[in-house]
């Protein structure tokens, strides 16, 4: 998924316009962008947009399983049409095993497909990036973590600056551990300067450079910067074709390292070029 557009669940006129848009998935938020008193009345108007025409996934996020309302927020929104769950401030392998368990057992009492209901949690926290591998390696039907840096920068007292550059090792972990773990590449982080669209499009460019298989986005303007760059362009798949056609040519010649407008060609970097191609859905 390169894309994930959040969109307030108590605001039918976003939903809507949200789930028109080419995102690979639309998250419906029930915790920061609903105020304390609308987050019971909203349940209920997340669940009606399950059955609304939509373009990509469709996923909620609840409220942290540290607050009152992350049980009834699951309970309520566990039903047909549900494409995944955003956990946001996990900090221990427990809090997704046990949101995992609860997910497992509506699933079942409900009639709905056994570890259908994907469960993505974010890491925004100080105890949450250092508990990383775990919450990676717990077993539980999440397939991949997101990094969230307005919570963490605030939680360790940083001050978040348009290069990003405190971020880096905190990003890289996030790459790293998934990779570990056997799980897909995970989600960055959303940019907040909804003024600043270039900047926007540098921190997705670094983003998909470390290894990250997509970007949260909080503004409609966002989505097509953010397909942009998390799919290879023109130029990358074309010099990906040369150095595969090149490189099978030498192989069947018995040669496993080449050279092609003077760069070195072995084996990891022919993966590399398949992986290229595979990224944009290309045979």
């Amino acid at each position: 998924m390169r894309s994930l557009l959040f969109a307030p669940g108590n605001h039918a006129r976003r939903v809507e316009k949200a789930l028109s848009l080419p995102a690979d998935g639309v998250i419906l938020d029930l915790e920061d962008a609903v105020a304390v008193s609308e987050k019971p009345a909203t349940r209920g108007l997340v669940v009606a947009a399950y059955k609304a025409p939509r373009h990509g996934k469709l996923y909620v996020r609840v409220n942290a399983l540290s607050t009152e309302w992350c049980y009834a927020d699951l309970v309520a929104i566990v039903q047909a049409g549900l494409d995944g769950i955003i956990l946001p401030k996990c900090e221990t392998p427990d809090e997704l095993k046990s949101a995992d368990w609860v997910i497992a057992s509506l699933e079942r009492e409900r009639g709905l497909p056994p570890g259908g209901i994907d469960l993505l949690p974010i890491i925004e926290t100080a105890k949450g990036i250092q508990a990383l591998p775990a919450i990676c390696n717990a077993g539980s039907r999440a397939r991949s973590v997101a990094f969230g840096a307005g919570d963490f920068t605030l939680d360790l007292g940083m001050v978040w600056s348009r290069d990003e550059a405190e971020l880096l090792p905190h990003r890289a972990a996030c790459v790293v551990a998934c990779r570990a773990a056997g799980m897909a590449p995970p989600l960055d982080t959303v940019w907040a300067d909804l003024r600043d669209a270039e900047g926007f499009a540098l921190s997705a460019k670094r983003a998909a450079d470390l290894g990250f298989q997509g970007k949260m986005c909080i503004h409609p303007d966002q989505v097509a910067v953010t397909n942009a760059a998390f799919t290879p362009d023109d130029a990358t798949v074309a010099k990906a074709r040369r150095v595969i056609a090149a490189f099978d040519a030498a192989e069947k010649q018995g040669l496993a390292s080449i050279q092609l407008d003077g760069q070195f060609i072995d084996y990891p970097i022919v993966q590399r070029a398949r992986q290229v191609l595979a990224r944009g859905g290309i045979q």
